[in-house]
């Protein structure tokens, strides 16, 4: 064996290795860049899944507590009975109670919208607590404007889903 051959295989049994290193470190680099794109991806798959739920679900609270309220209006309309009206201002309480929590989540979620989903459980609340001594056009006419600003909420729902 010359002496070219001997320093040629010094060389690549020297160098090769090195080089298979230097590739395993830049595809382990690389994979660890991938894993941290694809966590990232769960992640934000995740919150906008939950988020979507949640706006799923307070849409339909919302239409509970607006359903209640024309009960509670209808009640105290006819003068119906103290249990009746108790009864009904019950389950308005509950519907109110999942709406507003429904509602603080999305706030916690979305700390920028907070004051007006508050305003709007603050306003929707209020409508409840008149409700038994509202007729009805006047409580359509409260439901509408509480009706605005869950437009709102709503458009930051859809707002959400596109991202």
């Amino acid at each position: 064996m010359s002496e070219r051959d001997s320093t040629m295989r010094a060389v690549i049994t020297t160098y090769f290795p090195m080089f298979i290193a230097a590739l395993s470190l830049v595809t382990s680099i690389y994979n660890g860049y991938l894993n941290n794109k694809f966590v990232d991806f769960i992640q934000h798959n995740l919150a906008r899944a939950e988020s979507l739920r949640t706006c799923k679900e307070i849409l339909e609270a919302h239409a509970q507590v607006e359903f209640r309220a024309k009960i509670l209006s209808q009640i105290g309309q006819r003068s119906g009975t103290p249990a009746e009206l108790t009864a009904a201002g019950n389950a308005a309480d509950e519907a109110m109670i999942k709406y507003v929590s429904l509602a603080t989540y999305l706030a916690n979620l979305y700390p920028e919208a907070r004051e007006r989903y508050t305003k709007l459980s603050v306003d929707l609340q209020k409508v409840l607590d008149d409700a038994p001594k509202l007729p009805a056009d006047d409580l359509r006419k409260r439901l509408d404007e509480t009706g605005a600003m869950f437009t709102g909420m709503n458009d930051d729902c859809v707002r959400i889903a596109k991202q």
